[in-house]
């Protein structure tokens, strides 16, 4: 079902910024799908909020935030929170 005429979605949609060098989520399904993992777009997608969801609830958690962590997770500033975060982290201690 396609979004009504004139849908505006708070905070504008979540995309897979150049800025942070990511793949959209058709390229992270043939990928997936290459690797032996059956994959489409929209399960990337489902599988990219779920993670993005247990993000939002951890933080929720221990800051004392009443909030739905799935409505959390779909905001694109969150989204673009977290990869800063991600990127800033020294893996290799």
């Amino acid at each position: 079902m396609s979004m009504p005429k004139g849908y505006v979605v708070e905070g504008g949609y979540a995309t897979v910024s150049k800025e942070y060098q990511g793949h959209d989520y058709r390229t992270i399904s043939e990928i997936m799908s290459a690797d032996g993992y059956k994959m489409n777009h929209a399960t990337a997608r489902n599988k990219f909020l779920q993670v993005m969801a247990k993000f939002a609830k951890k933080i929720c958690d221990e800051n004392g935030i009443d909030g739905d962590p799935s409505a959390i997770a779909r905001n694109p500033q969150f989204q673009a929170g977290i990869c800063e975060i991600m990127q800033g982290l020294d893996v290799n201690r």
